[in-house]
């Protein structure tokens, strides 16, 4: 080999042996900085009035959730969208403890024979009949001061309960780190003493529209819903954080996304 040639390739070999050190540092950091922390899929089946709602109905309830729940994903929420555009569309809430677990569910529910068979119907829907119109995805990793999603009590007396989920864009990325810094500098506490069931907070890996944040709130109905805000509004603490000059000179929120959704008979959540 002549010694250009050599140089060449040893320096192609340390190249490519610092990038993986580098990506294997990356992947440890990442874990380090999330242990403990949940990571979600939300999932919004966007559908049209008819067929489609009952076939989607029986798919999420008897093939989807228990697949994932043998996968240990769970409590899978499941929600109508009540007070939003584009209705119908059907939300799946998808926690796992890793990331490897929800993102690689998919794959594992395609070896899945139960789930294949009892979705059969829904998963191989023809294309004259589709199952549903189009299927939007978003991951996210839950913040550090909120790290599991929390089930709201009245869910296990199947009580009555809405949901709100709400979605923060932010100009640019700074002002979307100083957002969550927010929530995780007091903003939960005032939540928790307005009353408010807190279901989970997620900042946005992959989605669209970003960066962006998005949080699930839980309450026993929709006048309940009017009254923790307007508590959540006037209270001092919030006052105070709102207009911290760390998160109030210039606007860290660009757009407010805010959707009521209401659960399925199925839902874990």
């Amino acid at each position: 080999m002549h010694r250009r040639d050599f140089l060449t390739s040893s320096l192609a070999t340390s190249a490519l042996a610092l990038n993986a050190r580098s990506a294997q540092a990356q992947t440890k950091d990442t874990e380090s900085n999330t242990k403990g922390r949940d990571f979600y899929e939300l999932r919004s089946y966007h559908l049209v009035d008819g067929p489609q709602q009952k076939l989607t109905d029986t798919f999420i309830a008897e093939a989807l959730i228990p697949a994932l729940n043998r996968l240990n994903l769970k409590p899978v929420g499941a929600f109508d969208l009540y007070l939003g555009p584009e209705t119908p569309t059907t939300y799946v809430l998808i926690p796992g403890a890793s990331l490897e677990s929800v993102v690689t569910a998919e794959l594992r529910l395609a070896e899945d024979e139960e789930y294949q068979k009892s979705g059969h119907a829904f998963l191989h829907a023809p294309a004259t009949e589709p199952a549903y119109e189009r299927l939007q995805s978003s991951l996210m990793v839950a913040f550090s001061g909120h790290p599991t999603l929390t089930v709201p009590p009245a869910t296990a007396q199947h009580g009555s309960r809405v949901f709100q989920l709400r979605t923060y864009e932010s100009p640019n990325n700074a002002d979307h780190r100083r957002k969550v810094e927010m929530f995780n500098s007091g903003e939960y506490a005032v939540f928790e003493k307005a009353g408010f069931w807190q279901v989970f907070y997620g900042d946005t890996l992959v989605g669209q529209r970003m960066p962006n944040l998005t949080y699930m709130l839980s309450f026993p109905d929709l006048a309940e819903l009017d009254a923790k805000w307007k508590a959540f509004g006037s209270d001092p603490d919030w006052k105070k954080l709102s207009t911290s000059p760390q998160f109030s000179y210039e606007a860290i929120v660009s757009n407010i996304t805010n959707l009521i959704l209401r659960p399925k008979a199925y839902s874990q959540i």
